[in-house]
């Protein structure tokens, strides 16, 4: 069996999917220390200059020190109504924007309180929109109190997992050695980003890839999955 893991992101890119849809189980790493200007509180969609930034504002506690899990969103500007219009400027005239209108419509209307809540909402919503259907965990639920690749490695034993599949920065800090000392393969994901259907690539009909996942879901609908597996227009490898 197959695990991955990954702290919950903001509306992810395509290649976080894609490392679940590869796993037989994800685990939302929950407890890790919670990390300022990286991904879990914001990413890019596309514009017709480019991209830009959404991020959602968060409460800092001294120096980003606290868990994933206790990162409130800082509800003092009206964060909500921002990135909702952008998603209604940039992708009012995509293909499926319509199809999805009434999920993100609801998300943006309602306060939240937790970041952790309000990304794995959407990352539910998305992996249904993919047809992806790995059972999912937080990391919290299993009791987990290693740390770094010991982490990992209570993670797969206590889902009794074989197989570890890591992004591919993995390799940058995982001490691969205590893998296989713990009768773990440890397999590094291998993601080739697809091209696909993409508004405002203009004349020269250049495609941007490592926009949020939503790029994809407005713009090629219900195809969205078959093409992050490479059965339809794009693909991937490995």
């Amino acid at each position: 069996m197959i695990v991955s893991v990954h702290q919950p992101q903001y509306i992810p890119w395509l290649g976080y999917f894609d490392k679940i849809d590869r796993s037989d189980c994800f685990v939302f790493l929950d407890q890790v220390q919670y990390k300022p200007r990286e991904y879990q509180n914001r990413n890019k969609i596309r514009t017709k200059d480019g991209s830009i930034w959404l991020t959602v504002p968060v409460i800092s506690k001294g120096m980003g020190r606290q868990k994933i899990c206790d990162v409130k969103i800082d509800n003092s500007s009206d964060w909500q109504k921002r990135h909702w219009q952008n998603l209604k400027t940039w992708y009012g005239r995509a293909e499926f924007f319509k199809d999805h209108f009434m999920f993100f419509e609801e998300l943006y209307a309602e306060r939240w309180e937790k970041l952790i809540d309000l990304n794995v909402h959407i990352i539910n919503f998305i992996l249904k929109e993919f047809k992806i259907k790995a059972p999912m965990y937080y990391e919290s639920e299993l009791n987990i109190i290693a740390q770094k690749t010991d982490r990992i490695i209570e993670i797969c034993k206590r889902l009794k997992a074989d197989t570890y599949l890591s992004g591919t920065g993995g390799r940058d800090y995982l001490k691969e050695d205590k893998f296989a000392q713990a009768g773990i393969k440890l397999e590094y994901q291998n993601f080739i980003h697809p091209t696909y259907h993409q508004q405002y690539r203009g004349r020269e009909n250049i495609f941007s890839p490592y926009m949020s996942s939503i790029d994809l879901l407005f713009n090629e609908g219900g195809e969205s999955g078959k093409i992050l597996r490479g059965e339809g227009d794009g693909g991937r490898t490995g």
